[in-house]
C-alpha cells in the first residue's frame, strides 16, 4: 500500500533525508502536473538532499572558522580606491595560494578594505572546501595564553596546525602583550610551507620590530612570510569615514 505525502515525509526524516523532506509535496506536485516525470523527480529530490547537505556542511565550515561574517568580492568597491591591488587580490581569489602553502600579507592604513578582502579570501576558502581558521590577532594570543594556563596549548596549536588557511587579522589594532612577538613566530614558523597564513595589519613592517620589542623575531618571521608570499599595500580614502559622512548626510536629509 503506497504511503500518503505526511507518512513519506516521516519516513524521510526517519531516514536523516532532510532535502528530500523539504521538497517532496513540490515535486510530487510537479508530477501531479506533468511538469515532470517521475524519473526527473526522483533525480531532483536527490539533488535536492545533496544540496541541502552541502548548504549544512558549509555553514558548519563557517561556524568552525570564527569568520564573523560572510564577506565577498562583488559587493567591493574597487572604484572608490583605485589605487588598491585589485589585479592581486582577484589573482589571491582563484585560491591558488592555498594549494601552493603561500602566506599573504595585507599592509595599509585604517579603513582601506585589508578586512573586507581577507575575509572574503577566508570565506572564499571555506566555500571551496578549505579548513579555515580566523583569529583577530588580539584574540589569537589571548587564546595561547589562555590555552597554556589550562594545559591546552597542545590541543589549540593542533587545532592552528590544522587550518589550511588562517587569517590573523588587525595586528597592532591593539597593544599586545610583552611576549606577542614569541607567540607570532612560533605560529608562523610552524606553518610556513605546511599551510597558508593571511595577516592584515595597520602598521608598515619597518614598525614591527619596535611594536613587539624585539627585532631578532620579527626578521626571521617576515622571511618567512615573505619567502613564498604575497605582499599587497592597500591606500587611499577611508570606507569607515566614507560611511560616516553618508550616515551624517542621512541624518541631516531626515531632519
Amino acid at each position: 500500500m503506497p504511503m500518503s505525502i505526511p507518512e513519506l515525509e516521516r519516513a524521510l526524516r526517519q531516514l536523516r533525508l532532510s532535502g528530500m523532506t523539504a521538497t517532496l509535496e513540490a515535486r510530487a506536485l510537479q508530477v501531479a502536473q506533468h511538469e515532470m516525470d517521475f524519473l526527473e523527480a526522483v533525480s531532483w529530490l536527490v539533488q535536492d538532499e545533496l544540496d541541502r547537505r552541502r548548504s549544512r556542511l558549509l555553514e558548519r565550515r563557517h561556524t568552525l572558522s570564527g569568520l564573523p561574517d560572510r564577506k565577498d568580492l562583488s559587493s567591493f568597491d574597487w572604484t572608490y580606491n583605485p589605487r588598491l591591488p585589485k589585479r592581486d587580490v582577484l589573482e589571491l581569489a582563484t585560491l591558488k595560494f592555498i594549494a601552493a602553502k603561500e602566506d599573504v600579507l595585507v599592509l595599509g592604513p585604517p579603513g582601506t578594505g585589508k578586512s573586507h578582502v581577507a575575509q572574503s579570501l577566508a570565506t572564499a576558502a571555506v566555500n571551496g572546501g578549505y579548513k579555515v581558521l580566523y583569529r583577530e590577532a588580539h584574540q589569537l594570543l589571548e587564546d595561547i595564553t589562555e590555552a597554556r594556563e589550562l594545559g591546552q596549548l597542545r590541543k589549540l596549536r593542533a587545532q592552528i596546525a590544522g587550518a589550511e588557511l588562517l587569517l590573523i587579522d588587525d595586528l597592532f589594532l591593539r597593544k599586545l602583550p610583552a611576549n606577542a612577538g614569541d607567540e607570532l613566530a612560533d605560529v608562523i614558523m610552524a606553518r610556513h610551507e605546511k599551510a597558508s597564513t593571511i595577516i592584515t595589519s595597520n602598521r608598515p613592517v619597518e614598525d614591527w620590530s619596535r611594536l613587539l620589542g624585539d627585532v631578532v623575531v620579527v626578521t626571521p618571521l617576515l622571511d618567512r612570510l615573505m619567502h613564498h608570499g604575497h605582499l599587497l599595500k592597500f591606500d587611499g580614502k577611508s570606507w569607515r569615514l566614507k560611511e560616516a559622512a553618508a550616515r551624517a548626510a542621512k541624518r541631516g536629509t531626515v531632519n
